[in-house]
Order: structure tokens, then C-alpha cells, then sequence
């Protein structure tokens, strides 16, 4: 059958079967913005004109549109608003996922709800998007939410945005205003560091500009379709860290094996490979990779594993084995970004439990500033609201392990929780770490003072600290830990 399908194309050299052209993994997007912009109509019309909806789910949508609008359509929001009460609401409450493609290329689009109440969701559909469809109403402009989506997709390390400019039709295809929402946009785009702009006028109901051309009624755009857009976005680029696996279970089915499950979350490794368990430091050798139903050569990021290493070491769940030549950053203070995503918000200096993967740690976390999102500035802040944006300083109690979110999208994110109520009220991506050498630090009445090792030991050799000298801890840190320390300080 397979040499037959290749005779008969080569036949026909106009026509290739689909799948010799697309990209091997699809594009992944979200959909954003402000509620009633128009989202979940236009993924669904997307659906619709890229033939992605079955017959049995065409006749459903017909049954439950009810009656058809003016062009005789159903109403296309009903493909990804599946909740009854996201149908009675006409509102998108959870992110849905859906998949389609073109001629060229796949693709996976998370509708995600416009509405504040669930900025939570929306950040969710982000954190694994290439690229993201903003979505603004060509009568209203840039509103609050809209800057919100857009602050939080590039802090979600999104640097691809198409400015979907929709109901078009509605403004008589005004160009003037197309011109100024496309302007004040890039505007803010510059502001987040975001470059690849492409704005777009539409109208998501008629189709127009979305999958086929709409020239005819907007005769002065000559840019790309939306699905013409997407085809030319690229790949969000493989992250630069080294072989990370985060340990979710110690697998002993028997005195003879002892393996360390977990999905890889960076990077590669294979057998012969060394590796160093954090946060204890120890050093081994990889012996095997094992799967569910085979012994492998190598494993990748995504790869669910269970690692064999050549001797005996503690490593128990909530550890992090890493590469031996790439490591991620350890230490006692972070610098990151926050999401509050709770009424009650984020309170200065109060105590959280940080889960990244499969590790779980106390933290104290103290706003710094908080961004100003009609203005794009960051302004000094005590404290952060519901659906704020804000930079923080995290303390641990003992030593965390992350990578800049930049580098590693797994191992840089983390949610904060609530010890009280176990609400999830926040999500957060680690920029960087913060140096803990020099100046003084307070932690639970204690003053911890970091000096020089020449300077401590004249410091402890004066008379006051040497009568306390049992009431004073002092502790040595590595060559390795000091370097560290000074890379924190330089980055």
C-alpha cells in the first residue's frame, strides 16, 4: 500500500500527501484578551474553514446554535464552550484545548477565558504556548485585561504575538482605527520585549482575514491571513539547560534494583553519564535508563524514566538529578516574577509552601514592586492584589534548586500555596538568584552576617564575640559554593 501511495504521487508531482510538509511537532498558541472580544468565535471559525469539525459535531452545533445568525451560520463559540455554564454565561471559564491544521502545518490552540475572575487559567494555557493570539475589539481598543494577557504571555517567555484585531465589520473596516490600536500595541509589545508583532484586521464571524483572504471588503491590508501567520511562526527555541530530573518516587521492586523515577524536565542523558543529586551534592555515574517496557540508550525532555545509577546514594523524592557540567542555581534567596491569583492576594513576609515539581519547601516571600498596567511601569509595592503582576524576593528556610524560567520553563516555575486553606494563590517564574554574600540578613531573631573567612576570624577573636562564641554558628562554604555566590553577584 505505501509503495503504491508513493508511485502515485510521484505521478502527480503537484500533489504531495499532507504530512511531507508540516512541521513535525505543531504549533502551539493561545487565544487571549479582554471577555467578549471575540475568542472562542474565532478559534471556532478556525476549526470550521480548516475542516477540523466533524459531521456528527457540525450537526450538533447546528441542533444547539439553535437559530442561525444573519449569514446563516451557527454560532461558532459553542466548539470550545463546552461548560453549561460558560453557555449560559456566554463567557469561557476553563482553558480548552483543540486541535487543527493547514496544508503545511499542525497545530494546538488553547482557547483561554477573557474574563478577571480566571487570569489564573489564562496563565495556565500560556505556559506552554509558542505563540499568542490577542485578541481586541476594533471598537474598544487596548483595555485593562488586554495589557494583563499580554504582561503575562511575555512573562511567560512568549515572544510571538499576533494582534488580532477583531470585529472589523463593525467599525465599517475602518482603517484609521486599525492603524492606531496596531501602533498603541507595538508600543506596549516594546515595553514587554516582545518584536514579532503581526496585527491583523478581522472579523471572526465572517471569516474574513482568518482563514481566507478578505481583500475584497479591506482592499488597504495586504498582509497575511491568521492561519497564513501561523504558518510562517516559528518553534519556541530548546531550552539551554542541561539533564534535569526531578525524582517523584524511589522505585525497589527487589533488593537488586534501585531506580529513581520521573519525566525528564530538560535536556538528555544516557548510560555512562555523570550526574550530581541536589541539593546533597553527590556524584554518580548513570548505569541504565528504563522505561515502561524497555531499556534504553538515551531519554530526552518529556520522557517519563526510571534512572539506575552505579552505586549507592540517598536520593529520595523532591531531589533534582542534574548533569555534572550543568547545574542548576542552589541557594537561600530568588528573585521572581508572581501572578497573584487569590482575593486575599500575597502579604509581605508571609510564610508559603513553593511547590516546583516534586519538591515542596517553606518560603517567605516580600513584594518589591508591582507593574502599573496602563502605564507598563513597575512601581514599589508592599503587597499584591488578586490578578496582580508584581517582583518578589523569595527566603527559604534551606537550600532551593531552580533555573532561570528563560532557560527552563520546568524548573523555573513554581505556584505558592496557602498553609492555611491549601488554595493554590500564585504562580511564579524564578529570573534569577539572589547573592547571599555580604550585608546582613534577619531569619527568626538571629542576625545571619556573611564575611570574608579572614575578616570573620578577627571579627570572632574580639573580646565581645568571644565570650558568646557558643551562641555564634559559623559556617564554611566551598570554593564551588563561594563561585556560585560571586556568579550570583555578576548575573
Amino acid at each position: 500500500m505505501t509503495a503504491a501511495i508513493t508511485a502515485l504521487a510521484a505521478e502527480l508531482p503537484d500533489v504531495q500527501p499532507a504530512f511531507v510538509t508540516r512541521d513535525s511537532r505543531p504549533l502551539r498558541l493561545i487565544t487571549c484578551g479582554s471577555v467578549d472580544d471575540g475568542k472562542s468565535t474565532l478559534i471556532g471559525r478556525l476549526l470550521w474553514d480548516t475542516k477540523a469539525v466533524k459531521e456528527d459535531q457540525a450537526a450538533t452545533l447546528h441542533r444547539d446554535s439553535g437559530k442561525q445568525n444573519d449569514l446563516g451560520l451557527p454560532d461558532f463559540a459553542l466548539l470550545l464552550d463546552g461548560l453549561q455554564a460558560e453557555r449560559e454565561q456566554g463567557i469561557t471559564i476553563d482553558v480548552a484545548y483543540r486541535y487543527f491544521a493547514s496544508d503545511k502545518r499542525s497545530f494546538i490552540v488553547a482557547d483561554t477565558p477573557g474574563h478577571e475572575q480566571y487570569t489564573r487559567n489564562m496563565a495556565t494555557g500560556a505556559s506552554t504556548a509558542d505563540l499568542a493570539i490577542l485578541l481586541v475589539d476594533a471598537r474598544s481598543g487596548l483595555l485593562e485585561q488586554t495589557r494583563r494577557h499580554a504582561t503575562i504571555a511575555s512573562l511567560m517567555g512568549i515572544k510571538q504575538f499576533v494582534l488580532a484585531i477583531n470585529k472589523i465589520d463593525l467599525t465599517n473596516y475602518d482603517r484609521a482605527g486599525f492603524d492606531v490600536i496596531a501602533h498603541e500595541f507595538r508600543t506596549l509589545a516594546l515595553s514587554l520585549g516582545v518584536r514579532q508583532v503581526t496585527a491583523i484586521p478581522m472579523s471572526a464571524l465572517k471569516g474574513e482575514n482568518v482563514v481566507y483572504s478578505g481583500a475584497a471588503v479591506m482592499p488597504w491590508y495586504d498582509g497575511p491571513t491568521l492561519v497564513e501567520a501561523l504558518e510562517l511562526a516559528t518553534l519556541r527555541s530548546a531550552q539551554t539547560t542541561g539533564f534535569r530530573l526531578p525524582v517523584q518516587r524511589v522505585c525497589r521492586p527487589g533488593e537488586s534494583f534501585r531506580g529513581y523515577q520521573g519525566t525528564v524536565a530538560g535536556g538528555a542523558v544516557k548510560p555512562g553519564d555523570g550526574v550530581v543529586i541536589l541539593p546533597s551534592g553527590q556524584i554518580a555515574n548513570v548505569k541504565q535508563i528504563v522505561t515502561f517496557d524497555l531499556v534504553r540508550n538515551a531519554a530526552v525532555a518529556g520522557d517519563a524514566i526510571t534512572l539506575v545509577l552505579d552505586r549507592q546514594v540517598d536520593v529520595s523524592r523532591g531531589d533534582m538529578i542534574v548533569s555534572l557540567d550543568s547545574q542548576p542555581q542552589s541557594g537561600l534567596s530568588f528573585d521572581a516574577h508572581l501572578v497573584a491569583l487569590q482575593p486575599d492576594g500575597i502579604q509581605p513576609g508571609k510564610r508559603y509552601w513553593l511547590k516546583s515539581g516534586s519538591r515542596r519547601q517553606r518560603v517567605q516571600v516580600n513584594p518589591v514592586s508591582q507593574v502599573d498596567l496602563k502605564s507598563g511601569k513597575w512601581n514599589q509595592a508592599d503587597a499584591l492584589a488578586m490578578n496582580a503582576i508584581g517582583k518578589v524576593h523569595l527566603a527559604f528556610d534551606e537550600a532551593a534548586i531552580f533555573d532561570p524560567y528563560e532557560q527552563n520553563r520546568s524548573t523555573g516555575a513554581f505556584i505558592l500555596i496557602d498553609p492555611d486553606t491549601n488554595n493554590t494563590v500564585a504562580g511564579g517564574m524564578v529570573t534569577a538568584k539572589r547573592a547571599d554574600l555580604g550585608g546582613l540578613n534577619a531569619h527568626d531573631g538571629r542576625v545571619i552576617l556573611s564575611l570574608p573567612a579572614d575578616l570573620a576570624e578577627q571579627l570572632m577573636a574580639t573580646e565581645l564575640l568571644s565570650a558568646r562564641r557558643d551562641e555564634v554558628e559559623t559556617r564554611r562554604i566551598t570554593n564551588a559554593a563561594a563561585r556560585d555566590l560571586i556568579d550570583g553577584i555578576d548575573g
